[in-house]
This record gives structure tokens, sequence and C-alpha cells, in this order.
């Protein structure tokens, strides 16, 4: 009799440095902590044999490759996960999706709303199939931030009126921080908007329930050329971005993001303010969430702290005892078990963010830019 027992989901990640180690770990953690469908760590895929094979061994992947087209060919791989610099996003997406897999890509979906046009319709026809295109919007997980995402659902804040989103970092204020793929347009598209930005504007957008009608933005190159492998180096994107958004339910927001933020190592600061109540978040302080409740009387109102590690908060069943804290890497272990859950449903629209909600936010940022380049003009979407 024929073994009809599933055999396990084959992944295979593309990209091996920060983003690929923080995919591996969640690839490693997900079935301890989660039931979900059994994966196998088939393939990590880089340009450099040696340095992945040597990732392949450290991060504890079956093989290793430097060709990502044979990888998505073989009939052993289920789950394309692409941790790339932006410009090849598109190109190892639109042929994983067309090759029948599922695929995570991370953020932004693209270097430009051409790019982003074309995987939204290669997604298309792929979730016509049953397939998943997932975008790894990851602080969506963050156990904190999904807490806030019920909070304003159940109408806890009331009517949403103003928004603030500031991500700041301080790895380039050091002028001789070398040249990098994350500072030039070819590679990355944008520079901290992109990045850091993009995060902030999505969980504007999701946690207020709005999408962005209108923008007015300024970037700012602070420091014009780096130290390259061949001498000095221009710099083609921006340290910093500054934007003000209208939303579409009323609400506006401020968004403001920079890698030259001195003393701010990985800071995203949320804020939201509603008629009824209000939310404060910072992701330095990732387990904690600060809700006032301005319907109790005034002279007892005051910022709660919220410290999110109860079972009863978002993911956290499959951890640790009330108290004891989660870290920056669980989300990507909480993406990579909703993943798992859609695959498993069969519903390829259960995990959002998508690659259409990546073509929205990608516009946004194109009209940052816009913006800014006629000299802070309000751009219409």
């Amino acid at each position: 009799m024929p073994d009809t027992t599933p055999r396990p989901l084959g992944v295979a990640l593309i990209g091996y440095a920060f983003m690929g180690r923080a995919h591996s770990q969640a690839w490693r953690t997900v079935p301890a902590a989660f039931d979900v469908p059994e994966t196998a760590r088939k393939v990590i895929v880089g340009r450099d044999e040696q340095a992945v094979a040597e990732a392949a061994r450290r991060l504890d992947w079956e093989e290793h490759a430097t060709d990502w087209r044979e990888v998505i060919a073989r009939d052993d791989i289920d789950i394309v996960d692409i941790c790339t610099p932006g410009f090849l996003h598109a190109e190892i997406a639109i042929a994983a999706l067309e090759a029948g897999k599922h695929v995570l890509c991370e953020k932004p979906l693209a270097n430009d709303t051409a790019e982003a046009e074309a995987m939204v319709e290669a997604a298309r026809a792929a979730t016509a199939r049953g397939q998943v295109a997932a975008l790894g919007f990851t602080y969506r997980r963050v156990p904190a931030l999904a807490l806030a995402k019920q909070f304003v659902d159940a109408g806890r804040l009331g009517t949403i009126r103003q928004a603030k989103a500031a991500y700041l970092q301080d790895w380039l204020v050091d002028a001789q921080a070398p040249m990098s793929w994350r500072l030039r347009k070819e590679t990355a598209g944008s520079g901290a908007l992109g990045d850091i930005g993009s995060h902030a504007i999505d969980q504007i957008q999701h946690l207020t329930g709005q999408q962005v009608r209108a923008v007015r933005g300024r970037l700012a190159t602070m420091v014009p050329e780096r130290p390259g492998d061949d001498g000095p180096e221009p710099v083609t994107v921006d340290d910093a971005a500054w934007a003000n958004l209208e939303l579409d339910g009323g609400a506006i927001a401020s968004v403001e993001v920079s890698r030259m933020a001195t003393g701010a190592k990985n800071s995203l600061r949320i804020e939201l303010f509603g008629s009824e109540g209000a939310l404060r978040f910072d992701l330095e302080n990732p387990n904690e969430l600060w809700f006032l409740d301005a319907t109790a009387p005034v002279a007892e109102q005051g910022y709660s702290r919220v410290l999110v590690t109860e079972p009863e908060h978002p993911y956290l069943e499959a951890w640790w005892p009330q108290g004891h804290v989660l870290g920056w890497e669980n989300a990507f272990t909480h993406q990579a078990r909703d993943l798992l859950l859609a695959i498993r449903d069969g519903d390829e629209h259960r995990f959002s963010p998508d690659f259409a909600e990546g073509l929205a936010l990608q516009r946004v940022l194109d009209a940052i830019i816009d913006s800014d380049a006629a000299d802070g003009i309000t751009i219409t979407l």
C-alpha cells in the first residue's frame, strides 16, 4: 500500500544575511512553539559559495545553493522565502509564483511601483491556483502591536483623529560608516524611507484601518558620500524622511524616519489619538503597550502600562509564563506560523499583508518621493 502521509513542506530561503538569519530562526522555532504543518529547511541560497555554505551550516539548513532559479524549479520546494535586497524581489517572486510555490517576500515589496504592479499580477494568478503570496511586514506580529490592533477594532479609542509614527535609528551617524547596498538607489530603491519608513506607514494604515489618500513629504541626505571599496562613493538615497499623511477615514498622521538619530537604536514609536482613548508603543520596549481610557473621569485618566505577556494576548499562548518577556525575533516566528496556517487551511487570502497591500504602500512611498522632488507639495493618491 502506498504511503499517503503528507511530506513536510520544503522551504527555500533566498538570502543569508541579516534578514536571512532572522527568518532562519523563525523556521527553526515555529514547529516547537505552534501546531503548524511540518516543514523541512531544505536549502539556503546565496551568491557566494563559501559564505552560503557556512550560513547553511550555522543556520541549520540541509543544503546550500548559488542559483535560485534551479532551486525554485525543484519539486521538493513548496515555500520560497525571499530575503534579498529589494532590487531582486520582483524577479525572484514572480518566477517562484509562476513555478507554483508559496512565497514570503520581505518588505518593501519592490523598489518602485512598476515592479510592484508586476508582482501583484503574478500573485493574482497564483492565488487563483491556491498559492499564498505573503509580504513580510513582521511588526504586525509583535504581540503588543497585535493587541493595539484589537483595542482599535473593539472601539476602545473611539474615532481615531490623529496618529504619529517615528522610526529612528543611529547606525549611520558616523560619517565614516562604509558604503553598502542600502545606500545605493539602484539596489535599495530608497533609503530610510523605504527601509524603515515603510514599517511606520504600514503600522499607521494597519492599526487605524484607514488608507493614505494624500501625502506631503521631505527627504534629506545628510552625509552625501561614504567610504567605498575604491574610495569615496556618493550616497544616492535618503538618510531621513518626514511626511504628513491624510487618511481616508479623516485622520491625519505624521511620519518621521531616520538612520541619523543619535542615541536611537531601533525605536519605532507609535501613538494613536482617538475620541475615547489613546495608545502608544515603542519597539525598544516591545512587551509594553500604553493605553489611556478617555471615557474614565478626567481626575482618573492617565496612561496605563499593559505588560503584553499574558496567555490571552496575541500569540502568547505558545510561549512562557506571565511576565516572561519575548524578543524582537519572536515576531518572525509568528509570521511563519501565520503563513503555514494559511497554507494548511487552503485560504490564500488569509495572510495579511499580501502583495496588493504592498503595492498600495509602494504608491505611498513613491508619492512622498514625488512630493519632495516638487518642493513639498501635497500629492493625492
